[in-house]
């Protein structure tokens, strides 16, 4: 009850954006104003009650309106109110679909598709809002085509306007433009009571206001009912339903996949946005939330209503202003109702130009030019995807838009692996292995083989059975293929860690070429001779191992070294082979590095490629040949060497804990005094290993994250100033 203030103004504010854009984006589908107002009441209430988000708006998306008019246009055959009627029909199926997907735990639809080709289909989306929406923005309301039409029909109109317009065509395009304006320069005006209204909000208290003061005035209003909002006298009386008949029809059922796929697809990609959003870092129940927003769109199709989607910025306005909870979502709802009921007659005094204006700036937001820019820079196949998405939608339909996207990136994909066989083999098998380490209680996932946007969804599940708030260390040495909605995909699994308290680091990228420095470009392991490790592609892990080497005052090396000769007298490299090391990071004098290294085991079949980061320390003076491990870890190979476990009096927890040997008992008793021996009890297991003159130090048989190679780099030294003080006998 505490957070009720907070859920009831920012519902509040949120019910003053969505009143202009649910009246835009139905009337952007050739629906009629009040169907957007309904999908937002409907969807507010219902998703409020059952759904399994916590901070999302529900109502009209941008998404839809291509879609929804598309439906309409083609259903109804010239007779668009017929086809409004058609397509309530498609969006009660529609919903049932969705409450189908929900049951059915396809909550994850969203991940089986491209990142770039998401973002192209959300391009399209954009432009197909802006060319409908422009023509209306100044006054010339019955422009009729494909997208593509429209675009070209802008300067055209622009033209016309200027020499042909009638005194209505000017007035409504006068309003138009000064409405866009607003949406522009809203966000520039620093005034804090201005900022208390959201700008769509500000658009219709001043077109409203302007309506008014001919009246005031006592002057002819400019403008006849035909560019002013439409809104029944009695809407309860006046709901629209559904017309069924059309239901066997290919284009009845096409146009209900459609607005199923698309409705899905932006709700489940906004819910997951705003999940970044929350304050709380609260993870959402999409399949939960799926069946909500499918009960939800069949109800409000049922009553006249649009599609109920999850929408990113209303939910943004939501958190922005407090709201904790689904409370907000309903009380957003119910100023809906009551702005209906209680506004009727100012409503209908709205301009079509002024709310056109609005969409203008929503489809270009979809389809700014910074989009582009961001797509090219994370590498030119992703640019390919993107355009080849855009276009295609833009010139047939979104099916066929994210189809061709989805197969662009699959071809892109075989290309960039050069062997379709290779590809094909291993698209859908990632082999991810996810385990809890005993000793400290990080999780390890190593990834093998591909990983794509096919097939993430094996990665997401083992991600998301981690507790937020634990450390995971993400490897993908043995993963040959990761593409860029899997790199995208992985920085919002960091991004929610790090928020909950816990972290999650990616290694084993280093010997990844890619094309671009992007963070999120596409990674494909390379041969080292080939790889060349300039900076600017480094991986994040290489560049914060930089930043590691320059806090210790240490140099930083990223190349291939395959001179590990100095390694050979360590036991632990006995029967295993040493390829080469890189990430070398080292003290000037040489004498304390720590690095990555990759060796192999076994032999033939049972031959086993290891990747390692490990630490050596040249000893400034003699020092007898011991190895230090957990207890029953290397019992057995230290055995074989002939090597005893050596007991420490009055140390009886060590000596249990740990398996000593060498082959100086005495001088290794001496060597391990009472201080030495709390710090290794008081501290995580490392194996340490000395070969007389120099130590090894080792972890783990995995690739350390920084963190964990930072803290090995602390235990080394500290471990080395506590040697020095032993001198042996």
């Amino acid at each position: 009850m505490k957070d009720l203030p907070k859920n009831l103004f920012s519902g509040f504010v949120v019910s003053l954006i969505a009143l202009p854009l649910g009246l835009g984006l139905a009337i952007a589908s050739d629906a009629p104003p009040i169907s957007g107002i309904i999908a937002a009441i409907v969807g507010g209430t219902v998703v409020a009650l059952l759904g399994g988000s916590n901070v999302t708006i529900t109502g009209p998306g941008n998404g839809l309106v291509i879609v929804l008019l598309g439906a309409i246009t083609t259903l109804g055959a010239g007779d668009l109110y017929q086809g409004y009627l058609f397509t309530l029909a498609a969006i009660v199926v529609s919903g049932i679909l969705m409450l189908l997907l929900g049951f059915l735990k396809m909550g994850r639809l969203a991940d089986f598709f491209p990142a770039s080709a998401i973002e192209g289909m959300l391009a399209a989306i954009g432009w197909g809002i802006f060319a409908k929406q422009f023509h209306i923005m100044i006054g010339h309301n019955n422009e009729h085509g494909s997208i593509v039409k429209l675009l070209a029909q802008i300067p055209a109109g622009l033209t016309d306007l200027v020499q042909n317009s009638t005194t209505e065509e000017m007035v409504a395009a006068g309003i138009g433009i000064i409405s866009l304006l607003i949406m522009v320069f809203y966000s520039k005006i620093r005034n804090r009571f201005f900022q208390l209204i959201p700008a769509p909000m500000w658009i219709l208290i001043l077109s409203v206001g302007f309506s008014y003061s001919f009246g005031w005035l006592d002057l002819p209003f400019p403008l006849d009912p035909s560019y002013l909002i439409s809104i029944p006298e009695n809407v309860i009386s006046n709901l629209a339903f559904p017309d069924f008949s059309k239901i066997h029809h290919k284009e009845f059922i096409i146009s209900v996949f459609a607005i199923t796929l698309i409705a899905s697809i932006e709700s489940l990609l906004s819910i997951k946005a705003v999940d970044k959003l929350d304050p709380q870092s609260r993870r959402s129940n999409v399949n939960k939330d799926l069946k909500a927003l499918g009960l939800a769109t069949s109800l409000s199709g049922l009553v006249g209503g649009l599609n109920v989607v999850t929408v990113i910025a209303r939910s943004s306005v939501n958190v922005n202003n407090g709201a904790t909870n689904r409370s907000a979502n309903f009380f957003h709802a119910a100023f809906l109702v009551v702005f209906i009921l209680l506004f009727q007659e100012q409503l209908k005094k709205i301009p079509l130009a002024a709310l056109a204006a609005i969409l203008v700036y929503t489809g270009y937001k979809l389809a700014t030019p910074k989009t582009f820019r961001k797509v090219a820079k994370i590498g030119n196949e992703q640019i390919v995807i993107f355009l080849t998405t855009l276009l295609t939608t833009l010139f047939t339909n979104l099916i066929t838009g994210i189809s061709i996207g989805i197969l662009t990136t699959l071809i892109l994909h075989i290309v960039i692996n050069k062997s379709v066989v290779l590809f094909l083999g291993n698209v859908f098998k990632p082999n991810v292995l996810m385990f809890q380490e005993p000793e400290d209680k990080n999780y390890y996932v190593s990834v093998k083989y591909f990983c794509s946007f096919l097939n993430f969804y094996k990665l997401k599940n083992k991600l998301d059975a981690i507790p937020e708030d634990q450390h995971v260390v993400v490897d993908l040495s043995m993963c040959g293929f990761v593409d860029h909605t899997v790199m995208e995909g992985l920085e919002t699994y960091m991004d929610t860690f790090a928020k909950k308290g816990g972290s999650m680091e990616i290694v084993g990228l280093d010997k990844h070429g890619a094309d671009s420095k992007h963070p999120f470009a596409i990674r494909k392991i390379l041969p080292l001779e080939t790889l060349k490790p300039i900076e600017k592609y480094f991986t994040k892990r290489q560049a914060r191992l930089k930043e590691t080497a320059l806090e210790f005052d240490w140099a930083y090396d990223a190349k291939k070294n395959a001179r590990t000769h100095f390694l050979n007298d360590f036991i632990f490299f006995r029967t295993r082979e040493i390829s080469y090391l890189y990430n070398h990071l080292s003290e000037e004098n040489g004498n304390c590095s720590v690095f990555d290294l990759e060796f192999t085991e076994g032999a033939f079949v049972a031959k086993e490629v290891i990747k390692s980061t490990v630490m050596y320390i040249a000893l400034p003076e003699a020092t007898p040949i011991f190895t230090l491990d957990k207890e029953g870890l290397l019992e057995r190979l230290y055995k074989l060497a002939g090597f005893q476990d050596i007991s420490i009096e009055n140390h009886p927890d060590f000596n249990r804990r740990f398996f000593l040997s060498g082959e100086k008992t005495r001088e290794i008793q001496h060597l391990f005094h009472h201080e030495l021996i709390l710090f290794l009890e008081s501290n995580p297991y490392y194996h340490v290993e000395s070969n007389g003159h120099s130590l090894l130090i080792l972890k783990k048989e995995r690739l350390l994250s920084v963190q964990e190679t930072k803290a090995m780099i602390y235990f080394g030294q500290q471990l080395t100033k506590l040697l020095r003080q032993s001198v042996p006998v």
